[in-house]
């Protein structure tokens, strides 16, 4: 059995911020057609490695490479036109527009034609669920719907890799279950996804491999049943309690 090509590849990657090592040597592989997660506490350094992978900042030290080539500190946009796109935690929509005319903007990464990014606005609408809010200003959204419209603003980029910074943060219990079938579609339609996520509900049921972050460091890697068995993991993010509880969840699964 042929291992799956690695669409993202991560080769030491650090960076400091003064006397703070927010990421120190992580190296991971991303396989093609794949949807995994990265978690870990607050402050672990998470979405500053989200930041390296998408250009946003540049290491210190290490490679990032993305469809075979070296892609270390290049542009955000850059990424984007080659196939890279993420969300923000904080969602920042332009509240004057229509949530048609503000997923439209991700379309026109790849068409110069106004009619055309509409048109495809109304097609990512529709695969997260946005469709009967095409013409409600953004600022009128919910929460929930203004995490949908980040979402649909990535996917209009056409993207091949989708880096998802906890695109169920801020949401209720029904609100996250509504929403992991929205993700879950994407990685079927070959979206390779990357998402850092606290709702470990939603780790459980999404990720086939979950790499874990503390203090900058990789502390482990698995699958999602394995590393919420880590004695680390438990250690330095999940507690006992919690733990114990996924265990409990999985087991009536």
């Amino acid at each position: 059995m042929t291992k799956p090509i690695a669409l993202l590849e991560v080769q030491g990657v650090s960076r400091s911020f003064g006397g703070l090592k927010a990421v120190q040597n992580v190296s991971l592989k991303v396989p093609q057609g794949s949807l995994t997660a990265l978690i870990g506490p607050n402050g672990a350094g998470k979405t500053t490695l989200f930041a390296l992978l998408s250009g946003f900042l540049t290491p210190d030290t290490g490679h990032v490479i993305f469809k075979g080539q070296d892609i270390t500190g290049q542009a955000p946009h850059l990424n984007a036109k080659l196939g890279m796109t993420r969300t923000f935690q904080i969602v920042q929509p332009f509240a004057a527009q229509t949530v048609r005319e503000n997923i439209a903007v991700g379309a026109h990464l790849h068409t110069a034609s106004r009619e055309q990014a509409l048109a495809a606005a109304e097609q990512v609408a529709l695969r997260v669920g946005l469709a009967d809010q095409l013409d409600k200003l953004a600022s009128d959204l919910t929460v929930a719907g203004r995490k949908r419209l980040e979402l649909a603003r990535a996917l209009a980029t056409q993207p091949e890799l989708l880096l998802l910074d906890e695109v169920l943060a801020g949401l209720n219990p029904q609100e996250i279950a509504e929403m992991i079938p929205v993700v879950r579609a994407i990685a079927d339609s070959g979206v390779t996804v990357l998402m850092i996520e606290h709702v470990m509900q939603a780790v459980m049921s999404l990720a086939e491999h979950v790499w874990v972050l503390a203090q900058g460091q990789l502390i482990a890697e698995g699958s999602p049943a394995e590393v919420t068995r880590h004695p680390q993991v438990i250690e330095a993010y999940l507690g006992h309690g919690t733990a114990a509880r996924l265990r409990q969840a999985e087991v009536k699964a």
